[in-house]
């Protein structure tokens, strides 16, 4: 009971194939290995040069006062 056997597995993957169908299956399978790849890059390039990222927020948090074409506007609430 502690365990189940090789056609136990077989039995359940067949029961899902049965259910969501092949294609589904590969479209699911490519979709989480993309993420996963998106996931390692993210991880590879967080950790390479932290310097420049804070340089490059800083460029973007400080405003512009020569920049005449942004608008600023409020948010009205509605009531």
């Amino acid at each position: 009971m502690g365990s189940f056997s090789i056609w136990h597995w077989l039995i359940v993957l067949l029961i899902v194939v049965m259910v969501f169908g092949t294609k589904k299956l590969k479209n699911i399978g490519s979709d989480l290995g993309g993420a996963v790849k998106g996931f390692k890059e993210g991880m590879k390039d967080g950790g390479t040069a932290p310097e420049e990222k804070t340089e490059a927020v800083a460029k973007v948090a400080s405003p512009v006062a020569s920049d005449k074409a942004t608008i600023d506007v409020e948010a009205k609430q509605k009531s």
